[in-house]
């Protein structure tokens, strides 16, 4: 109650200072317009609080995740995407023909192909990639590079804790060393 005499003191106070002598009536209306106000807050307020309370009654359907308490059973959405990786066989080998499809697709330059040329056993130059580099720290997760790759070679893993100290660590080389193309892709 304190706080209403104060701002209608305060209204009183700029009337006179302008010059205005108050009214009566302003002073009802400002008093009608200011509980007005007051009122519309508070209904605002409920309503918000209103899905709190709810799962306040309800404790079965929080779906607040208790995290890292909860590693071994959190569930992943589907859609999620945590960082671009290479899937290597289990012979090393990977999908990726150093098309730079990929590299072309990234809106921010987050993919950096390098490639070399090898030497088939039949004599022909053929393109392979030396270094698959991805920056981590430059990456939005826009997917836009995996729709992108015509052989599937790269995917968005669920990996998300990415919190290191030095900002090289989230530079990584995505082919294993000594990986090579797997058979029949091309």
């Amino acid at each position: 109650m304190a706080f209403l005499i104060v701002h209608y003191l305060k209204f009183i106070a700029y009337n006179q200072e302008s010059g205005a002598k108050p009214k009566k009536e302003s002073g009802n209306m400002f008093l009608k317009e200011y509980f007005k106000d007051v009122f519309g807050a508070i209904k605002s307020l409920l309503t918000g609080m209103k899905r709190t309370g709810y799962y306040f009654t309800h404790h079965k359907e929080i779906i607040t995740e208790q995290y890292p308490e909860n590693m071994a059973t959190m569930v992943y959405p589907k859609r999620f995407r945590g960082e671009v990786v290479m899937p290597h066989n289990e012979k090393n080998e990977h999908r990726c023909t150093g098309c730079t499809a990929c590299e072309l697709a990234c809106p921010n330059a987050t993919i950096k192909i390098v490639t070399k040329f090898e030497i088939s056993p039949d004599g022909k130059k053929k393109k392979a990639i030396d270094k698959f580099v991805y920056h981590l720290e430059l990456c939005t997760m826009c997917n836009l590079c995996i729709e992108a790759c015509p052989t599937d070679a790269i995917k968005m893993a669920q990996n998300f804790e990415h919190s290191v100290y030095d900002r090289s660590q989230l530079t990584k080389i995505l082919n294993n060393p000594g990986s090579k193309l797997q058979e029949g892709v091309e």
